[in-house]
Formats: C-alpha cells, structure tokens, sequence
C-alpha cells in the first residue's frame, strides 16, 4: 500500500484487527521509508452499487457520503462513534441485499432517516429537514408532530411511551 505521507509503496502491517461488528478490519502500518505509521480499514463489498439521483443521473455509491451525512446529523448528540459506525454499516448491508444494483437516492435518504428516527429523534429532524429541503416551519410541526402522533411530544423517542398507560 502507498504511503499518504511520502508516496513511497512499500509499508508493513503492524496490527490487524477486527471491528467490533465483524464487517472490517482495521490495519495499522508504517512507512519503510518515512516511518509515518497509519490506518487502513478494510471492508466486505458484495456488490457495486449505484444510485440514481433525482435528475436522472447515475453514480457510483459512496458509503463515506452516507456516513459523513449521518455523523453531521449526530453531531453533539449523545450517540456513541460505535453506534454511528453500526448504523451506518447496517444501512449498507441493507442496501447490499437488496438484491438491487441500481439504488434511488430518495430510497437510500427513506432508509437513512428510518434508522436515525430510532436511534434519535434530534438527529433524525436534523437530517429529515435537509433532505426534504424544509424551507417553511410548518415543515419542521409536521414532523414533530408525526414523530409521536398519539401524544404529539417531540421530544419522546420512538418506544417510549409504549409501556405507560395514556389517562
């Protein structure tokens, strides 16, 4: 692998591991030259996927754009990098099996938002008001009030009122 300090190509693994979830493997190298020392991750693809944007074009998927978009809606959330790192590898896996090559956009955005709205619903307004491209503030009391349609409490997360008795 070519080192991204020095260019130089040869480097040596010196600890590989798994991540927690078993869907990569993390490899720390150095440079025989510069001895810079970095990290390489190594991921399972089962597919080449793409997705068709809503003009009509069709580009290769990018799972680094998915994941920055899904980290920008965490941001300073109390979600931990693990769970990022999972949520984003499940949403993947579920695109990868899909059976599907051809991926629109607005499916992969449904699919993001569905698991951010279980994981937290601030992250989800956050990423729902982009990708819909909310310009008015009505857009933003539609979906607080659809987040919980029984209590209209937008601040209850998915489940949470599930077990308490309604007066």
């Amino acid at each position: 692998m070519r080192c991204p300090f020095c260019g130089h190509d040869d480097t040596q693994v010196k600890d590989s591991r798994s991540s927690e979830d078993g869907t990569a493997i993390r490899r720390r190298r150095v440079c025989s030259v510069c001895t810079q020392r970095f990290t390489t991750v190594e991921r399972v693809q089962l597919r080449e996927l793409n997705v068709i944007k809503a003009d009509g074009r069709r580009v290769p998927f990018d799972r680094d754009k998915l994941s920055r978009s899904i980290r920008v809606a965490l941001r300073k959330r109390p979600v931990e990098e693990e769970r990022q790192e999972r949520l984003v590898n499940g949403l993947v896996r579920q695109l990868e099996a899909s059976g599907e090559q051809d991926i629109s956009s607005h499916r992969i955005g449904e699919l993001a938002m569905d698991a951010l709205r279980e994981v937290d619903g601030v992250a989800y307004v956050r990423f729902a008001s982009v990708y819909r491209d909310f310009r008015e503030v009505e857009a933003f009391s539609k979906i607080l009030a659809d987040m919980n349609p029984i209590t209209g409490d937008a601040d209850a997360s998915p489940g949470k009122n599930d077990s308490q008795e309604t007066p």
